[in-house]
């Protein structure tokens, strides 16, 4: 185990993959295959994470306040954003618990204060395997009272020109102010892609519903393809494109719609009472992507 910066840093690594791990945010801030850089550092405080845990939580929470079990509850923000965002884990630093050349595990606990209502004890483990690396999250109620929790995944992946994504859903939800999903819909052309398909020029910050869990991703560029899996605890994403930044874009796995405790069935929160635990995994599996034939 190599650490640097003061040591907050963990390197894994693995055949063809190569990890670097912080305790801030339990977050990857490196991730390359075969020496090419699948995920890109943009995100988070300082702009140094490609991947963080969204606990105990994912997105935002309209008003700054909820209800629930007929309490009412309120958060402050927790970064730059005017409304609380993404949950306490990818600001704060973990604990770690266990590390090998392969794995890291890490845990976070909080106690509810003016901040956010929610106690609790959370864990990320990423583990590299063959060439796949696997985040797998969880996060344990350690408050009083039953609250819904949810989870996520924030992975910033490299963007290039002919980057191509395959992606299926059958629920697309539009933004409206302050970043919250408006009203759910068939899927536009624009944002389907089902059948595979570049990436628009086009802003977007939309949740998607009815996943089967799967993706992939080809960097032609890079010569290198990714095979994203979540589990069905993560059944809804989302889908984050800037226009004034086009070597990134996110796709996270999620268990829920951002602003779920506004929602319906809490968009796919879980109400979990004192010590239920939640739990979700992504992999991200890389190959060499098949040369096409010229003329193609």
């Amino acid at each position: 185990m190599n650490n640097g910066h003061g040591g907050d840093e963990i390197e894994l690594s693995h055949g063809d993959l190569s990890v670097r791990v912080s305790r801030r945010g339990a977050a990857v801030t490196a991730a390359t295959f075969r020496g090419k850089p699948f995920l890109l550092p943009t995100g988070g405080p300082g702009g140094i994470f490609a991947n963080f845990p969204m606990v105990p939580f994912s997105n935002r929470v309209e008003g700054n306040a909820m209800s629930f079990g007929g309490r009412d509850y309120v958060f402050q923000r927790n970064c730059h954003d005017p409304l609380y965002l993404h949950g306490d884990g990818w600001i704060s630093l973990w604990q770690l618990e266990e590390s090998s050349p392969e794995h890291v595990q890490l845990s976070f606990s909080r106690d509810a204060d003016g901040i956010s209502p929610y106690a609790y004890l959370a864990r990320q483990e990423i583990r590299l395997a063959g060439n796949r690396l696997a985040l797998a999250l969880s996060v344990e109620n350690r408050g009083e009272a039953a609250l819904p929790f949810g989870l996520g995944q924030h992975p910033f992946f490299v963007r290039t020109p002919e980057t191509r994504l395959t992606i299926a859903a059958d629920r697309f939800w539009n933004e409206r102010h302050d970043h919250l999903p408006g009203e759910p819909g068939p899927v536009p052309d624009d944002f389907d892609f089902m059948s595979g398909k570049p990436l628009p020029r086009l802003w977007m910050n939309n949740a998607f519903e009815g996943w089967d869990g799967r993706a992939a991703i080809a960097w032609p560029e890079l010569s290198i393809q990714a095979a994203l899996e979540a589990d069905a605890a993560l059944g809804r994403f989302m889908l984050y494109m800037r226009t004034d930044r086009t070597d990134f874009f996110c796709l996270e796995p999620m268990s829920h719609l951002p602003n779920g405790h506004h929602l319906p069935e809490l968009g796919g929160l879980m109400p979990l009472a004192r010590g239920e635990v939640l739990s979700g995994k992504v992999t991200i599996e890389l190959s060499a992507l098949p040369v096409q034939p010229e003329g193609r």
